[in-house]
């Protein structure tokens, strides 16, 4: 059953989404760093047009606090050194050098100076500090969930991991596809639970799959040995979260040339499969069945269902990180009724165009991780490297 309609969701174009807050965050940036000599140059003005009662220590004083953060520790002492000749200079212009008033404040100025230069110390370290503890994490990222190959087993393939957390990289989110006998499989799944709890099922769960999609000859079984690999998870851990814990999962089975895909859902959000001609097919399973590590509540048996899958169909599958984005009046992003209508050169493209509309639905705000998978079967006359182009929309005429 395929759905037809226009809408006008997505954007045309691919982009990175960064555009004017890309911008804007530069300009703010250069403004910060220009403020500590705004303040000595603010400073001397003021202690010049000011009567002698008056004095711009304060934005002496100010100027090297706001370069130690900024600044290397050598510009952070520059700033501190301008700030501390300005005071002798206007003192000396207001002939009151050797007077109390000025022996105070530029030893004020010069404290402050070495503070600043130990602040400066601090931050740099715990830059250092913080710039390793992103490294181990991509090296993480790069281990768990691998960035997928372009090409596996004939099909075009594309994955995204999009963090709801400024700077993290890896959550309760999974996806992974690989060829194995019985033709290219894939798994797109949500760990329920935050933290390193979940990347730990996350890793339990990638490794499971990983083996046994080689060996194991029906979806069916596979979904029981991943079940299996999560029940021995759990005993090993004696945490609350784990007992309670559970894992929904789509996996599916794309067998070579045969022009047909299978899926099991386990709890999934559904998947799409989006035709060369713009129409779009919402991949609901036939029975509701219960997520992995649920089954000793008697769940069905389960039963993967077979779709056709012709030459020019993208397959796309996602975590609820997706449908549960909202805008700022609460609507939740429905991707079938943006996506239904477009037309995308391929997966690399569908995913960018999606992550940007994503992004300009919730206004660049996100609640929870989101990962994408899609993965194409190339139409007639298509390349066997995917290229950057334009997204097309479809012509529904007049």
């Amino acid at each position: 059953m395929r759905a037809t309609g226009r809408q006008e969701g997505i954007v045309v174009g691919v982009g990175n989404g960064n555009g004017v807050n890309g911008a804007g965050s530069g300009v703010a940036r250069q403004v910060v760093r220009a403020l500590p000599g705004v303040l000595i140059a603010v400073g001397l003005v003021f202690d010049v047009l000011t009567p002698p009662s008056f004095t711009g220590s304060p934005f002496f004083s100010a100027a090297p606090l706001i370069a130690a953060p900024l600044f290397t520790l050598r510009a952070t002492a520059a700033t501190g050194a301008l700030a501390s000749l300005a005071v002798v200079l206007l003192h000396i212009y207001n002939g009151t050098s050797w007077k109390v008033e000025a022996l105070t404040e530029l030893a004020t100025v010069l404290t402050v100076s070495g503070l600043a230069l130990l602040i400066n110390r601090v931050v740099r370290r715990s830059g250092r500090q913080l710039a390793s503890a992103r490294g181990i994490a991509e090296a993480a990222q790069r281990a768990v969930l691998p960035t997928p190959a372009e090409r596996i087993g004939g099909l075009h393939v594309s994955a995204r991991y999009e963090a709801a957390q400024a700077d993290a990289f890896i959550g309760g989110d999974l996806y992974a596809v690989q060829e194995t006998p019985y033709g290219v499989r894939l798994a797109v799944g949500d760990v329920r639970g935050k933290g390193l709890g979940a990347v730990e099922a996350v890793a339990v769960v990638l490794g499971a799959f990983r083996e046994a999609a080689e060996t194991e000859p029906t979806l069916e079984a596979l979904a029981q040995r991943l079940e299996r690999a999560l029940a021995r998870e759990g005993t090993r851990r004696d945490s609350l979260d784990v007992v309670e814990g559970f894992t929904t999962c789509v996996l599916g089975e794309i067998p070579p040339g045969a022009g047909a895909l299978r899926l099991l859902n386990r709890g999934h959000p559904e998947p799409l499969l989006l035709y060369a001609d713009g129409e779009l097919t919402v991949l609901a399973p036939g029975e509701p069945a219960l997520p992995l590590g649920l089954g000793e509540l008697g769940g069905l048996p389960d039963r993967a269902e077979e779709w056709a899958f012709p030459a020019g169909t993208t397959l796309l599958l996602y975590t609820d990180g997706l449908t549960e984005a909202r805008d700022r009046a609460g609507a939740f992003y429905d991707p079938a009724d943006r996506l239904r209508g477009r037309v995308f050169p391929g997966p690399e493209a569908l995913l960018g165009a999606l992550s940007d509309d994503v992004r300009r639905h919730t206004g660049g705000v996100a609640t929870d991780d989101m990962a994408l998978l899609a993965v194409g079967r190339p139409g007639r006359g298509q390349p066997d490297r995917r290229r950057t182009v334009p997204v097309v929309r479809r012509d529904h005429g007049v």
